[in-house]
């Protein structure tokens, strides 16, 4: 009976062993990815634009001073947003946000999606948003979590590497870790010492 707790209590928690690699992914996991990608894509952009004023007042003595009511400075932020996804989905499917929370776009048979569908699904990424993000709504209520982009691009988002499962594997790691053995002993506690073999 001992043997057999210890075994369940070394296991993780169910939700630690379930594999969701393959399956359609979530819209928590999406929207985690596509905050984590706008973190680094804007990040990105103000160091740029950092370096950019830094180069005219060098050259210059001037500082730039920029504006995010400054039009070309909207569309080269929208510019850098398109080529960032378009260039990520295009090159394996995963961009940074989606490879940290393990989701992956392909084709409806599970192919790898080509640049021309990567440009056309970064396209119709901004429909999605419209009329109240109702294009969202199919990821929640589709078979196949599938926002209006996806239809129009052929493209569905799966998770390509089980995060959910290691994350919480890793949380439950100290709980579920295995005992350290005991130090070798050859006598239980409390048991007399063994006799000196006669000599």
């Amino acid at each position: 009976m001992t043997a057999r707790g210890q075994g369940q209590a070394l296991r993780p928690p169910p939700a630690a062993r379930e594999s969701l690699q393959g399956h359609y992914a979530g819209f928590a996991s999406r929207f985690a990815a596509f905050v984590m990608d706008l973190v680094v894509l804007t990040g990105i952009f103000i160091l740029v634009l950092a370096a950019i004023n830094f180069m005219a007042s060098v050259l210059t003595g001037k500082s730039i001073h920029f504006n995010h009511g400054n039009t070309w400075v909207v569309v080269a932020y929208a510019a850098w947003a398109f080529i960032y996804f378009a260039h990520f989905w295009g090159l394996n499917g995963k961009t940074p946000g989606g490879a940290l929370f393990g989701v992956q776009v392909v084709t409806k048979d599970g192919g790898d999606v080509s640049g021309r569908r990567a440009i056309g699904r970064t396209l119709a990424f901004p429909l999605s948003f419209l009329i109240l993000c109702l294009g969202f709504l199919g990821i929640v209520l589709g078979d196949q979590r599938r926002a209006l982009h996806d239809i129009i691009a052929g493209t569905v988002v799966i998770y390509c590497w089980d995060a959910r499962a290691a994350r919480l594997r890793l949380l439950s790691r100290p709980r579920y870790s295995a005992p350290r053995a005991p130090p070798e002993s050859h006598s239980l506690p409390g048991a007399p010492a063994p006799a000196d073999p006669p000599r």
